[in-house]
Order: structure tokens, then sequence, then C-alpha cells
């Protein structure tokens, strides 16, 4: 006979600290391991209600007193892009894709160091060695893809160049968007635009319905630009919801905007495994 039982993973909270964000706020999360026969299962089901994906570890904001991160997701069917967009993609048209299993290389990480050195020298990822930046890459215990995007040298040897560079997860419906870098010089062309938007064609061939692209933070210089692709919809209070009427009044602070971390937890609909 055959059973079905959940999949009961741990949740811990970490302690509260400023939020990278909103200046003045504080910031806390709500995570859990992600190992084991059913990470995949687990990853796909948790990523449906908010989480992402971070090596070995699925996490989504739980601050005491403020509700202004939103995981915000493309419906790949109902997208189309606006007019900067399509330039956008014409302008990066002669760059060449490439997919593969996520492996670093020394050209990705001097890339990477480019990128945080012009970007993001005052960030948490600014003292990131090579070790672990392999990890960042290579530790992954779900189906992910590191897509390269590369251009050729201009010496005319023929030789083609590390231009961009995305860590993707495979979700059963969508593609996720883990972290993405790029040339800095590259600026003027909007490399990070044409990567979510050349996402959204790989999702549309490959079937897949939506495109994760992490957290929309209205305020923030950082996170707010995910509010300017069409058929975004975000997570707020249990469901995904179309981005329009919350773009209206986003930023909630209040002290009883959050649950209980014990609610947060008893609402998390987890995956059934057959054993």
């Amino acid at each position: 006979m055959r059973h079905t039982l959940p999949l009961v993973p741990q949740f811990y909270v970490t302690a509260p600290q400023p939020c990278p964000y909103l200046d003045g706020r504080v910031e806390r999360k709500l995570f859990t391991a992600l190992q084991g026969d059913h990470a995949i299962k687990l990853n796909d089901a948790l990523s449906k209600q908010g989480f992402r994906r971070s090596q070995n570890v699925l996490y989504r904001p739980s601050c005491v007193d403020c509700t202004s991160c939103y995981s915000a997701r493309i419906r790949v069917a109902d997208f189309k892009p606006s007019r900067s967009q399509r330039r956008i993609l014409r302008r990066n048209d002669h760059l060449t894709r490439e997919a593969s299993t996520p492996w670093a290389t020394e050209d990705q990480y001097q890339l990477f160091r480019s990128y945080l050195s012009a970007r993001h020298s005052d960030g948490g990822m600014a003292d990131m060695d090579i070790f672990e930046f392999a990890a960042m890459i290579e530790e992954t215990p779900v189906r992910s893809r590191v897509v390269e995007y590369y251009r050729d040298a201009d010496t005319g040897s023929g030789r083609r160049e590390l231009s961009a560079v995305c860590l993707t997860d495979v979700l059963e419906d969508g593609l996720s968007l883990v972290y993405s870098f790029f040339e800095p010089e590259s600026q003027a062309n909007s490399p990070g635009t044409f990567i979510i938007l050349d996402h959204i064609e790989i999702a549309r061939a490959a079937g897949l319905p939506y495109v994760y692209l992490g957290y929309w933070v209205p305020g923030s210089r950082k996170m707010g630009y995910k509010a300017n692709y069409h058929a975004v919809e975000v997570f707020s209070r249990g469901a995904w919801r179309d981005i329009g009427p919350i773009k209206e009044n986003p930023d909630r602070l209040d002290p009883l905007a959050s649950e209980p971390i014990s609610e947060q937890v008893s609402k998390i609909l987890l995956p059934d495994i057959a054993t």
C-alpha cells in the first residue's frame, strides 16, 4: 500500500538587521534548508509562495512591522515589451546566448568582480572570493542553469568575450532569475533588462508560464525597476495579484501588518511526497 506523507521542513527566522533596500527599516527573513531527495519539489512549492533560493536555502521576508517586499513574476503569455524594451532587444541582438550546467569559471568571476566594483562596491557581496563565488554558482540542489551571453571581441580575431551571466533555476512553472551580472561598460545597452527579456523568450519557447524576478521593493532604487514590466504580478496576502492596484499604495509600514511567525508557517503549503 502506498501512502502520501507531507514533507515537513524546519523553518527558522534570522535576527533583525538593517534593511539593505529601505533606509531606516529593519529586515528579518523566514528560511528553511533546501536539501535531500525532495529539494526540487520543495523549491517548486515554496517559489509559488513568495520564497527565493540562495544556494541551499529558501527564504522569504518576514519583517516585524513592514511588508514592503513583494515577490514578483511575469506572466509570459500576457507579456508585451514596451517600445523602450524593444529598442533594448535590438541593441543587444549581437549577443550570443549559451546555457550550461552550473559550473563556475575564472571568466565568470572576473566579470563578477568588475560588476561589483562598478555597481555594488559597498554591498554584501563585495568581499566574495572565488571560492564563495563558486559556491554561489555550483551549490544548487535543484535544476539550475548558467546562462551566458557572449559578444565578439573588438580585435577582429574572431574571439568571443563573456558579456553577461545569469544563474537561473528551472521550476515546474517557470524560470527563476537567481542572480545576474554583466560588463559595466555595456550599461548603456541596459543588459540587466535584456537578460530579463531574453528569459521571457526562453520561457515562452519552453512552454513555461512565468519568469520569477525576485523581490519588488517600491521606493528602492535597486529593486523598484521590476514594476516596469508588463504583465507583472506580486505575491501579497497569500496569493498572486496583479501589480497594478498594489502600485497605488505599495508601502505598508504597520506594527500589525506582519502575521506572527507561527501563523505564517502554518499557512505554507508543502508538497506531498509519495512513499
